[in-house]
């Protein structure tokens, strides 16, 4: 796994649902709008990264052991959001954004969500 894995992620660019933060797509039209689609996960903290992140937030910098889990837990939402508008017969979704809060003080809870849509490229 390189450095850009484990800090960042996403869908390759060869996914076959495309999945963008904008109303539109660029040379595409939309066909059909399928609806909102979301993926959801639930992580649970870890205690030895839970113990880890207090000393080193006692001494500042970057709390890498919970950036990988929120990277992973971000990573998983939105292979789950894919799936759901993959089922229901989209290739696209539009507005995709990302929810994180605090699941009763047992972990954190990631959604990933957006609408499902059926695109095509414009005829040029």
């Amino acid at each position: 796994m390189s450095n850009l894995d484990e800090y960042g992620g996403g869908p390759g660019p060869s996914a076959d649902v495309l999945v963008v933060t904008t109303n539109e797509v660029p040379g595409y039209r939309v066909d059909r709008v399928i609806g909102e689609v979301f993926g959801l996960t639930v992580r649970s903290r870890h205690l030895g990264t839970q113990i880890g992140a207090s000393f080193k937030s006692m001494l500042g910098g970057e709390l890498k052991g919970l950036t990988k889990t929120l990277v992973e837990s971000r990573n998983q939402a939105m292979e789950r959001l894919i799936e759901q508008a993959r089922a229901r017969g989209g290739n696209a979704v539009l507005m995709m954004r990302f929810d994180v809060t605090e699941a009763a003080d047992l972990g954190t809870e990631i959604c990933a969500y957006g609408t499902a849509v059926v695109i095509s490229p414009l005829a040029g």
